[in-house]
């Protein structure tokens, strides 16, 4: 594997996920088993610890920005972390090299994908336009849920899909906390969404450590690359033809879904 080609991938990666909160293990996962021919269960393994050290870097430049609502990462995280945690129990007893799990990572992969673009496409067809801004008297408001067990019930399921795929912490996010926080201002939903999947990439890529699934040089070469990627795309968040950007995403998601549920 050129380790320029590894490294411009994660700037790519990164980019795209300071951006739009999207494209971390949607793009990464398929691009390591497909362009660098990674085993799935290692491609999994070592994308998560690249998702938590590259969405580490946006968090702390967001942080600097004052857009991380954190009452909303706290809500997600109490559902999404212990659902990691009994993800990687299952995982440590059947084994993550085993064909049978390979094949469950691969097909959920790829139905996870197809998911997510559908996700993506009806968010950038039919979604309405978020202001960018809020008084900050409105923002308390804002940051609460419908109801308090929405935001961890739905934190589960994507702590479940993240740790058996590395896919869903994404466009899936992106659109579960479009339905239970509508009023927050998108840059504040893309910072959710990239804050609230540090502790949860990480739990599940050391969980995944602990069962030998992270090749690790190659995890170096990517962060290479996505560290500066992704500080760069939060820079320019602020700027971003949101629809072009996720109309691109959303077919390049399709494709890479179609083509692992054939693989």
């Amino acid at each position: 594997m050129p380790d320029i080609a590894i490294i411009l991938a994660g700037f790519a990666v990164g980019l795209i996920v300071g951006l739009t909160g999207v494209g971390g293990g949607s793009l990464m996962t398929p691009i390591l088993i497909f362009f660098f021919g990674v085993k799935p269960y290692l491609a999994v393994g070592t994308d998560l610890l690249f998702a938590a050290f590259t969405k580490m870097g946006g968090t702390l430049s967001l942080a600097r920005q004052k857009l991380v609502p954190w009452r909303v990462v706290a809500q997600l995280s109490a559902g999404s972390l212990p659902a990691a945690v009994l993800t990687l129990l299952v995982l440590r007893h059947l084994g993550p090299t085993s064909a049978a799990v390979q094949s469950l990572m691969t097909n959920t992969l790829g139905v996870a994908l197809l998911l997510t673009a559908a996700a993506m496409l009806y968010k950038t067809v039919r979604g309405r336009q978020l202001p960018r801004h809020l008084p900050q008297s409105q923002l308390d408001r804002a940051t609460h849920a419908r109801h308090w067990s929405l935001p961890v019930l739905f934190g589960a399921v994507i702590g479940t899909l993240v740790t058996l795929t590395s896919v869903g912490a994404g466009a899936i996010g992106v659109s579960v906390l479009l339905l239970l926080f509508p009023l927050l201002p998108l840059p504040r939903i893309v910072a959710a969404d990239i804050a609230y999947a540090v502790p949860l990439t990480l739990v599940a890529g050391l969980g995944h450590a602990s069962l030998g699934s992270v090749d690790w040089p190659l995890l170096v070469k990517l962060l290479a690359g996505s560290l500066p990627g992704i500080w760069l795309g939060t820079r320019l968040m602020r700027h971003t033809p949101e629809r072009l950007v996720r109309s691109a995403l959303s077919v390049l998601l399709a494709y890479a879904g179609t083509k692992l549920i054939a693989f």
